[in-house]
Parts: C-alpha cells; structure tokens; sequence
C-alpha cells in the first residue's frame, strides 16, 4: 500500500494512493501515528481498503499532501553514510554510524515550501531514502531488523551548513529548523519495494541534476542501522530513520552552491515517488 495524508497542515486526513489516484480512507478513523502502527495499523487499513473497494472517494486533484505519517516521536538521520558524500565534504569514512536527530516541528510536506532561517547564508538540500518504524524496537538482532519496518518514504533533509558545522556542538542546531524535513509524497510499506539495496535517488535544483546515487552504495545498510540504533534509544511506531545522501550536495561544490529564495528543489527515489519545493525567505 501507499498511505498519505492530505489537508491544511495541522488538519491533514488519511488516505491511500491506488494506481496513482489519491482515495479518502478518513472513515478507517485515527490517524497514521504511533498508535495507528502500534495497533497492527497496517493489516486492519488493508483490510479496510478491500473491504470498500468501488467505494472509495478520491481526493480532489490539487490537494495539498502532507506528511505520510504524523508528528513522530523521533526523526533520526545517519550522516556521511555514502563514501562519495564523505569524501566531497572532506570527512574520514565514518567507522560506525553517525547519529543525529531533526526537531519534529521540522516535518512538512512533501510540496510544501522551504523557509530559509533567519540569518541563513547556508541552507542546502540532501536526498535520502527513510525507513519508517513498525513497532516498538530495543536492542534488535540485524537479522530480525526487517520486522520492524513499517515501510519507506522520500525524504530532503535540508540542512542549514553555518548552523550545523560553524558555531559549535552537534550537528542538530542545522538541521531542525522548521520546513528542513519534507517527507513524502507517500508512505510506501514494504511490499511496494522490490530492492532496498537497489534504490536510485536523485535532486535537482531549478532543473539542473546535482544529486543521482544508489543506496547500493550506503556504508552502513538498512538492517544494521535499525539494529544499531536501537542499542541506544528505543524506536518507538511512527519513528523515521533518514539513511543518509549521495554526493552532489551544495556544500560539496568549489565554491559551494547554497539555496536562494526563488529556487526550485525536485527530488525522487524509485518506488517512493517525487517530491518539489519552493525556497522562501523567512518572514516574521
């Protein structure tokens, strides 16, 4: 299935993609968060979806989309975990995974504009392929990884490079502003993915190609992430891991390429559809 939620933001109902029509399922009731998968969410909307199938309404063409799932309880992000992007920033391949997280409050729309920060010179883009938490995961076994996974979704981790690498501590100050974390268009459960380890990924910004990579070439690959993440926190349903970027970022450019209001970002992966943003500036 292909689950996504539609509506003003803050207000957003749920429904499903079906061969690339957007239906209604509000009468399912709840909303896709940490109880709806908590509580077998998945079976029973499946269940739902046959048991109404001809009843369905669609969803008015130009209706805003929001995020796929619900304010998670956490949104966790892998840096430098694709060699290329770590040799274009300069930085040692990292020997075990690096973790950091994004603010909640940065979760937006797949279509949704992007606010550049007040006083931001720096803000750049970054593809990459989330994984979505089934259940409540602590200490996992890789090889069991997988049963924890609820499915997968296009994610632009915007990140603000000044904020993040210049003015001290962890990365996190960079990377949760709010718009930083469009996710969608839609939540595509695993069955939908042939290959997670054959995923195409790519960016573009005002028409021009800057990013086009593979999760083939992830350092540290999907299980394992999931595996050792949760030796230090617990994933809780409804929680997004982000695996990391190919090359092709601005920062990695001589000199570095950085948004500016006006600009057009479009980014996809196979399987987890397309994404585009608008940069703004930031208003009071």
């Amino acid at each position: 299935m292909k689950l996504i939620r539609y509506g003003d933001p803050g207000r957003e109902n749920i429904g499903i993609q079906l061969a690339g029509v957007n239906y209604d399922v509000s009468a399912f009731g709840g909303d896709y968060n940490e109880e709806f998968f908590e509580n077998d969410g998945l079976a029973r909307l499946e269940k739902f979806v046959k048991a109404n199938a001809g009843k369905l309404v669609a969803v008015p063409e130009g209706t805003r989309l929001g995020s796929p799932i619900a304010r998670p309880s956490k949104i966790l992000c892998i840096g430098l975990n694709y060699r290329d992007h770590a040799a274009e920033t300069g930085a040692a391949i990292p020997k075990e995974p690096i973790i950091f997280m994004k603010s909640t409050t940065s979760l937006s729309g797949p279509f949704d504009d992007i606010v550049i920060p007040r006083n931001s010179t720096k803000t750049d883009w970054e593809v990459e392929f989330g994984v979505v938490i089934n259940k409540k995961a602590s200490y996992v076994d890789k090889a069991d990884a997988f049963d924890y996974v609820a499915g997968y979704v296009l994610h632009n981790d915007v990140s603000e490079r000044e904020f993040q690498l210049e003015r001290g501590g962890t990365w996190d100050k960079g990377k949760g502003c709010d718009t930083f974390a469009p996710i969608g268009p839609f939540l595509a459960t695993k069955d939908e993915i042939a290959d997670i380890n054959d995923v195409r990924l790519w960016l573009k910004v005002n028409g021009k190609t800057y990013q086009d990579g593979t999760t083939r070439d992830l350092i540290f690959d999907v299980p394992f992430i999931i595996s050792y993440v949760s030796q230090f926190m617990t994933l809780l349903p409804g929680d997004v891991i982000s695996t990391g970027t190919p090359a092709g970022v601005g920062l990695g450019f001589s000199p570095p390429i950085y948004l500016k209001p006006g600009d057009v970002v479009e980014l996809g992966a196979d399987g987890l559809g397309t994404s585009r943003q608008v940069v703004k500036a930031y208003h009071s």
